[in-house]
């Protein structure tokens, strides 16, 4: 990324021309205006998510400044309500020292037995998981395999996710992540 020097209105010409404006923020910066190749962002975004953290590099800091590698996370995307084209990101910095809060989407793998077998539909009552850890340990998405709901009675629930070392799902244990229900007569 490279210092950013239009403010404002002016940041219109840089999302023509394919560029993003961005801000780098956090507890030990001041806020950094920059701008982003929106390609080059579109694919580090599909492959980190909200929730891994990335390394910036930013170009065009005075020699002053110590730092020119930045570990943050995409803290938040602007979107424009209509094209659905990315309009702005905020890069936060956190102190990798201390907890964060993040959403991490969860990701459904395998064949429920009981929606092969039984015709039962998957019913997916969360699609996403607040999580607290540490910013290097916070988990890219939570796979959760539906191979063992086999009855219309098996259910998998938040305590029954495998997270990773030092991560602490922000929900209720007993919550339900996945069920088959069964078919409804017509």
């Amino acid at each position: 990324v490279k210092i950013r020097k239009e403010i404002g209105r002016k940041t219109k010409k840089l999302r023509k021309k394919g560029i993003l404006p961005a801000i780098l923020y956090g507890p030990k910066i001041k806020p950094l205006p920059l701008e982003v190749d929106l390609k080059e962002f579109k694919k580090i975004f599909k492959e980190a998510g909200e929730s891994s953290l990335v390394s910036l590099k930013v170009d065009g800091l005075a020699e002053k400044e110590k730092q020119k590698n930045f570990s943050v996370l995409i803290h938040e995307i602007k979107e424009d309500p209509l094209s659905g084209e990315f309009t702005h990101i905020d890069f936060y910095q956190p102190l990798l020292t201390e907890a964060v809060q993040v959403t991490v989407p969860i990701v459904f793998e395998g064949i429920a037995p009981a929606v092969k077998d039984l015709q039962g539909t998957l019913i997916k009552e969360i699609h996403e998981l607040e999580v607290r850890a540490l910013p290097q340990n916070l988990p890219h998405n939570i796979k959760i395999n539906i191979g063992k709901l086999a009855t219309f009675k098996d259910e998998i629930l938040i305590k029954d996710l495998i997270l990773p070392e030092g991560v602490k799902a922000l929900k209720s244990p007993d919550d339900i992540v996945a069920v088959v229900v069964p078919p409804e007569k017509v």
